[in-house]
């Protein structure tokens, strides 16, 4: 993989990788940023949830589950200090459909965290991470069963 990251003026930066796709990070006015686009953090965070929520989703559809709505939440804590890193997060799995069974949807989370996702592999080898999940019936507000995945 390989990424140019291109500085625009001020702290505005857009970056494009081997897919072609621009991708626009700025800052907060504060330390010198235009608050114009994502902070640089904001899209490892995103990686995370993308790479994981991919994942689960492709392993729920070979799995034949009736899923209609599908979102991923990750809350990371960060250090209080510079360099901020992350020291913890928790990432939230939340499935809407008729009938979705826990079963295929810890299978599916357990794949990602342990098999699958590169970003969680590499990322946990530097903060710990809670893995939980709701289960929401077909209209999308009455919750069914919720948990959490403990990794092997």
């Amino acid at each position: 993989m390989d990424i140019t990251l291109s500085w625009k003026g001020r702290m505005s930066f857009e970056g494009v990788g081997d897919s072609g796709f621009v991708q626009k990070m700025d800052s907060e006015e504060a330390v010198g940023g235009d608050n114009g686009a994502a902070r640089p953090m904001e899209f490892i965070a995103l990686g995370l949830a993308g790479c994981t929520g991919m994942d689960v989703i492709s392993i729920l559809q070979k799995k034949k589950q009736p899923v209609v709505d599908f979102q991923v939440k990750v809350h990371a804590d960060r250090a209080g200090e510079h360099p901020k890193v992350f020291t913890r997060a928790v990432i939230e799995y939340h499935v809407t459909g008729k009938n979705v069974e826990e079963a295929a949807l810890l299978r599916a989370i357990g794949l990602s965290a342990e098999k699958y996702c590169p970003a969680q592999a590499m990322l946990s080898k530097a903060f710990p991470m809670q893995f939980v999940y709701g289960i929401y019936d077909d209209d999308g507000k009455t919750l069914l069963k919720e948990g959490q995945y403990v990794q092997k």
